[in-house]
C-alpha cells in the first residue's frame, strides 16, 4: 500500500476505531486498495454496524483525534435513515459513514464475509472479495465497473488456489 497524507490518516482512524471496539467493516476504495488493487480514492468508506452502542464508541474514537464539535451531531438515527453521513474532519480529509446499503445488503451480511487486513501492525476489517464484488457489480460509475474487473480476476484466482 502506497502511504500518502490520505493512507496515513486511514491508518489513523482505524487504530482509534479498533481502540474503542467500534464494529466496522472497510468498504469502496480503500477495500479495493488492501485487496492489492492500485486505486485513486478521497474518501474512507466505513460500513458501520447501526446500533446505538456501536454509534457512541465510533464518536468516542472520531472525538479522540479530532477536537471538533460537529462529532456529536452523528447520530443512530440518522445513521438508519442516510445511505451515507459524510463527515469532514478538520484536516481536509473525509470520511463517510454508511449504516446501510439499502435492500443489498446489511451490515451482518458484509461483516461475515470480511477479512482482516494487518497494515503496519494495525488489523483492519476489509469486505472479502466476493461481496466486494456483489456490492460493486450493477453499479454505474466507471471505477465501479473496473473495481469489478479486478475483483472478478480476483477471485477467479482465489478459487483456483
Amino acid at each position: 500500500m502506497a502511504f500518502g497524507r490520505l493512507s496515513d490518516f486511514f491508518l489513523k482512524v482505524c487504530k482509534a476505531l479498533n481502540k474503542e471496539n467500534v464494529e466496522y467493516v472497510i468498504i469502496g476504495g480503500f477495500a479495493m486498495i488492501l485487496h492489492g488493487y492500485s486505486r485513486f480514492t478521497e474518501d474512507i468508506d466505513i460500513f458501520i454496524k447501526p446500533t446505538e452502542k456501536n454509534v457512541e464508541k465510533l464518536k468516542v474514537s472520531l472525538r479522540k483525534l479530532f477536537d471538533d464539535d460537529s462529532i456529536e451531531e452523528i447520530s443512530h438515527s440518522d445513521l438508519l435513515q442516510y445511505a451515507v453521513i459524510r463527515y469532514g474532519t478538520p484536516e481536509g480529509f473525509y470520511i463517510d459513514l454508511i449504516g446501510r446499503i439499502g435492500e443489498i445488503a446489511s451490515y451482518e451480511e458484509v461483516d461475515a464475509g470480511k477479512e482482516i487486513k494487518v497494515v503496519d501492525d494495525v488489523p483492519i476489517p476489509v469486505c472479502g472479495v466476493e461481496k466486494l464484488l456483489f456490492l460493486k457489480e450493477g453499479t454505474l460509475r466507471n471505477k465501479d465497473k473496473m473495481d469489478a474487473i479486478f475483483l472478478k480476476e480476483k477471485l477467479e484466482k482465489l478459487k483456483k488456489g
